[in-house]
């Protein structure tokens, strides 16, 4: 299992390691607060488990299997991109309130926000479906019943991406003071919602 598990984390390092939207969000959230960053994670972890469970069944493939199937997620996924976008330009462009903002609280959003808002962001990728149905297998050992192996893969892959993306959370609160500052935070904000409308445009015009 040894010879298994070691290139499999190292790959599941070079996935997390890839930027993507879902990292966007993330940092985000963790430049609200330390809660709303770890919530993010625990959400899109839920969504990695549930495709990878999804793909132990074999239900992936019928997404990757329909183009209709897999067009209607990809236009889902690119309106749900294109919303959060929307709302970090908007959170950009709103006047700080400064007696909250003085407290610190002028971006709260609720760790069950944040939570529901990284499930929805991994779950509305019909990339991440797909990913998970030819990346799994791979890492399947030899004569091992197929599905309590990928789902024991699925159950790792999630787990071990949740301590990655901590240490992005970690960081990030870290340097949290630096970004204290109402304008840099805005500035923040509108960098954050431009990456996101634009790889929501590019989801929807993808075929």
């Amino acid at each position: 299992m040894l010879s298994v598990l070691l290139p499999f984390l190292g790959a599941c390092t070079l996935v997390a390691a890839a930027p993507g939207p879902s990292t966007v969000l993330i940092i985000r959230h963790s430049l609200r607060s330390r809660r709303a960053g770890f919530a993010t994670v625990l959400g899109n972890e839920t969504g990695v488990l549930v495709w990878g469970l999804c793909a132990a069944f074999g239900l992936t493939a019928l997404l990757a299997a329909s183009q209709l199937a897999y067009d209607v997620v990809r236009i889902v996924g690119a309106a749900v991109l294109v919303w959060f976008g929307v709302q970090a330009l908007r959170a950009a462009r709103r006047r700080p309130d400064p007696e909250r903002a003085a407290a610190g609280e002028d971006a709260a959003v609720t760790p069950w926000a944040a939570y529901r808002a990284g499930l929805g962001m991994n779950l509305a990728n019909p990339k991440a479906a797909v990913f998970a149905m030819s990346f799994l297998p791979q890492f399947v050992p030899s004569g091992a019943p197929q599905l309590p192996a990928m789902a024991g893969l699925a159950a790792l892959w999630a787990v071990y991406e949740v301590g990655y993306y901590g240490v992005y959370v970690w960081f990030v609160d870290r340097l949290r003071s630096a970004f204290g500052r109402a304008a840099v935070r805005r500035r923040l904000e509108a960098v954050s919602g431009g990456v996101l409308v634009a790889l929501g445009v590019r989801m929807a015009l993808e075929g």
